[in-house]
């Protein structure tokens, strides 16, 4: 199946709606440049009610605990899931924060942020410097500041507006 393309329904039902969640979930992952097994983990948490552990998590998958212990420190990283403790249980068990979604959104906006501080840092060091500097390239700067500062403008609100339909 080519990379980037959604199976079919027929997947669905001949492997289960779970299954096909979590495959799915991987190659969206895919898309934006990150791990299909980073994908799949947090489709396989999404689907589970209860935590789940890195034994189930590295069973279900048919992987090998390396690579998803490491997926784990990322995640948490990002706030996209929490360690919690299960009693009786030694072993590390993880579910998806309650607004994974915002803060999987709030984590990409930060990125996207970093540019606009880019681009007024160098709309900034032409200013003070004496170097000739093309128009071409000035005039790049300024609408590189002009769209990340409208980006963020509607990134915020659209933050914004998520977070009242959650309280």
């Amino acid at each position: 199946m080519p990379q980037n393309t959604v199976p079919n329904d027929d997947f669905a039902y001949a492997y289960g709606i779970k299954e096909q969640f979590i495959q799915d979930f991987g190659m969206a992952y895919q898309t934006f440049g990150l791990s299909k097994l980073m994908g799949q983990i947090v489709g396989l948490l999404l689907f589970h009610k209860d935590p789940v552990s890195l034994t189930q998590i590295t069973n279900e998958l048919s992987v090998s605990k390396g690579p998803v212990s490491q997926i784990m420190r990322r995640l948490r990283e990002h706030n996209l899931v929490e360690r919690v403790w299960v009693p009786g249980n030694r072993r590390d068990f993880y579910r998806a924060v309650p607004d994974i979604f915002g803060e999987a959104f709030g984590s990409h906006a930060a990125l996207l942020v970093s540019n606009l501080t880019l681009a007024q840092r160098f709309k900034k060091l032409m200013d003070e410097s004496d170097e000739e500097i093309p128009e071409k390239f000035k005039d790049n700067v300024q609408q590189m500041e002009n769209f990340y500062t409208m980006m963020q403008k509607h990134l915020t609100a659209f933050l914004d507006e998520w977070n009242e339909t959650r309280d």
